[in-house]
């Protein structure tokens, strides 16, 4: 049997995750809330599983680009290990930077900096759009020479270090502080203070934006999130929201000029009255009153589920057949659409509910064939609440929110 051992990434970083709480929780630092983290360990484990399932592709990729448009064909050696790592941290530099300054990239980017917290847990806001677009900026490596197995090992060593990153808990650090990507520097890129703006993209290496002019060193107590915050837990309306602002403002724009200028300009030409239009047009709205205990020990457990059974699913992933993989995605999808829907406390949750039973009763149908007793148990429930949907779900509701 074949295992993926990327798989034991997920337990190391809920390790770490768990320990800077702890540390957090010692040093009398309120620098977690529970709904935020929860939104952003939802969208890591939608990033962890597309890029999953996506991987394939990317590395499909970069060697047909490199047997094919490769200008050298390099082989592994230790010079050629430094000279990648070099490329590598450099391109993401400008991929960074451009990904602040082009709306069209800053709809993908976005999701990274919407949390008001700074914690081991917003290293987890990537999204795939992001890795597509990442893929093609370093799509720049292979054409170059290096071949595909170079490029994702160091890819995933690449990437690793971004994680320790994102955190209160530790301090500057000395003269590391001259050449790395510290803590203290990050925490001011992901700072919406008018000083910080726009600083420090580097991921591994300091020196492209003292180079470039785009370092800031930390001075004044950072304030995360954006400038105009998200007020949302929902993880569909976390990854598509200025999408639909910057399609709202193109739409406003009069001439062809305008609108390219709007798609390709900076996120400062976007009218904060267009998430209100947006948030208008779609209902979102966050829920103010607190969520009862035993709702948030609901949310809390889908969300230790899927961690434990996303760890399982990469583990195995090589003996999975499409279907199963297909089952599992819907299943993890919805699953994360319910926890936000929860946290918000919205009426259509039994939908989303609904579903997620239809997609179990799928899986059991089809690996549960030879038993009839079991597929027939299984349709007539299904049958049932379609035929008193309403009934259900007024049911349902009462019970989950305590409705009279």
């Amino acid at each position: 049997m074949k295992y993926n051992i990327l798989a034991f990434a997920i337990p190391l970083f809920v390790v770490f995750m768990l320990l800077e709480y702890f540390v957090a929780k010692q040093k009398k630092l309120k620098l977690f809330d529970l709904h935020r983290s929860i939104a952003n360990v939802s969208i890591g484990i939608l990033e962890r599983l597309t890029d999953v399932l996506a991987a394939a592709v990317f590395y499909g990729v970069y060697d047909y680009l490199q047997k094919t448009y490769g200008f050298f064909h390099i082989k592994p050696t230790i010079a050629m290990w430094i000279l990648l790592f070099l490329g590598t941290d450099f391109i993401w530099y400008w991929y960074h930077r451009l990904a602040h300054e082009m709306n069209v990239l800053w709809a993908v980017h976005v999701v990274h900096h919407q949390s008001e917290d700074f914690n081991y847990t917003v290293s987890a806001r990537i999204t795939l759009l992001q890795a597509i677009v990442r893929t093609a900026f370093w799509s720049v490596l292979p054409i170059l020479g290096f071949p595909a197995e170079m490029i994702v090992v160091m890819l995933l060593i690449h990437g690793l270090y971004p994680f320790f990153v994102h955190t209160q808990v530790i301090g500057k650090l000395g003269f590391l502080e001259y050449f790395l990507v510290t803590p203290s520097h990050h925490r001011v890129h992901h700072a919406c203070n008018d000083e910080y703006l726009d600083k420090n993209y580097g991921d591994v290496l300091i020196i492209w934006d003292k180079l470039f002019g785009t370092f800031k060193k930390e001075d004044e107590k950072p304030v995360y999130g954006l400038t105009h915050q998200l007020k949302t837990y929902s993880i569909m309306w976390q990854h598509f929201h200025f999408f639909i602002e910057l399609w709202i403002m193109v739409k406003q724009e009069k001439t062809l000029k305008g609108k390219i200028r709007m798609i390709f300009g900076s996120p400062n030409l976007i009218d904060p009255a267009a998430r209100e239009k947006a948030e208008r047009i779609f209902g979102i709205k966050l829920h103010e009153e607190p969520m009862q205990q035993r709702l948030n020990n609901y949310v809390v457990w889908q969300v230790i589920f899927m961690l434990v059974t996303l760890f399982f699913f990469i583990l195995f992933e090589f003996e999975l057949g499409a279907m199963e993989k297909f089952l599992f995605t819907a299943f993890t999808v919805l699953t994360l659409i319910n926890c936000g829907a929860i946290m918000e406390q919205k009426k259509w949750v039994f939908a989303v509910e609904f579903l997620r039973m239809l997609v179990v009763g799928s899986a059991l149908y089809i690996y549960n064939a030879d038993y009839h007793i079991v597929t027939f148990f299984i349709c007539a429930v299904l049958a049932l609440m379609a035929l008193f949907y309403r009934t259900v779900e007024e049911r349902y509701l009462s019970v989950v929110y305590q409705e009279q």
